[in-house]
């Protein structure tokens, strides 16, 4: 086998409604719509150097062990899920996305090597592939399949929805430090955020009604609130200048991205040559002087994150 290479995109939750915790495993029940954008890592898979004794995971950069990431615990989870006995394989990861900022990049991880394995072994077919990303984390289904999903449960239960229309143009505003996913449900908790498995069941018929004909936006802006924002601006209040800069920089609506710190600023609908990238470009470019930087990305599809081979040393995505 020869090398093999995938886009892991990142996703951006177009509302985010957290509820009660479910007594099993202690997770909240939610209901978010998960997007997956242009900004992306780029992994390489590979066969391990003569002598590995195990599949291994290089992420330069990465302050965590290597086993510790999430994407070597999909390759583990992948071979005692499927039976596979092939060959000890690398994982490269080029980390593009911001670590700890809200914005999936651990999962999208997980999510593309689990792509990367089952093309690589023949193996594991698309729901094997969910259950198998349903035990890594609330985020990781949603990304085996980049588009659009509308997720309920604690992340695990997905429905397809259409494509945007026309894509949605999107500038990202990282934070200067990350934020604990696990610190900010906590302090959801304790401000008593959590709606009622009633209210959970209405957001999801809203968001499902509004978007599944591929509505770039929700007409209805109440839809595209995030329940963990209060918390996580608790918790860095830098969050609020953030939110800020998105909408004086012309953003049609500033929320937070997921658990945060980074901060989301929509556009759609633009009228510019361009669309709405165009709109996103120029807002970015107005906060050039800004740091962390601002990112620039848009709304992609399951062909932006496809296994492709790498025909040579010099071959790149």
């Amino acid at each position: 086998m020869g090398a093999l290479r995938a886009l892991a995109p990142a996703k951006v939750n177009l509302g985010l409604f957290i509820g009660p915790v479910r007594a099993p495993d202690g997770k909240h029940e939610l209901v978010s719509v998960m997007e997956s954008i242009s900004l992306a890592d780029l992994l390489t898979l590979e066969h391990a150097p003569a002598g590995a004794s195990e599949d291994e995971v290089l992420c330069p950069g990465l302050d965590e062990p290597p086993q510790q990431n999430l994407a070597a615990a999909a390759m583990r989870a992948f071979r005692m899920q499927t039976g596979w006995e092939g060959p000890w394989m690398r994982l490269s990861i080029d980390k593009r996305i911001p670590v700890a900022a809200g914005l999936g990049g651990g999962s999208a991880d997980a999510a593309a090597a689990l792509r990367l394995l089952s093309h690589a072994s023949g193996l594991g077919d698309q729901q094997l592939l969910l259950r198998i990303a349903a035990q890594l984390g609330a985020d990781v289904p949603a990304q085996i399949s980049p588009g659009r999903w509308l997720a309920s449960g604690a992340g695990e239960v997905l429905v397809a929805l259409a494509p945007a229309r026309t894509p949605l143009g999107l500038i990202v505003l990282p934070a200067a430090a990350g934020l604990s996913t696990a610190e900010v449900y906590r302090e959801a908790d304790r401000l008593g955020l959590a709606r009622s498995a009633a209210e959970l069941a209405e957001r999801r018929l809203e968001l499902h009604s509004a978007l599944e004909h591929g509505a770039p936006l929700p007409p209805a802006t109440e839809l595209l609130h995030n329940d963990l924002q209060r918390a996580a601006v608790s918790l860095c209040p830098e969050i609020a200048g953030a939110l800020a800069e998105a909408r004086q920089a012309g953003a049609q609506l500033a929320l937070l991205s997921g658990s945060g710190p980074s901060v989301l600023g929509l556009f759609a609908n633009g009228r510019s040559p361009g669309g709405a990238l165009a709109l996103a470009e120029l807002a970015a470019s107005s906060l050039s002087e800004r740091v962390p930087a601002p990112i620039c990305a848009c709304s992609v599809d399951a062909g932006f994150g496809r296994v492709q081979s790498v025909e040579g040393p010099s071959a790149a995505l």
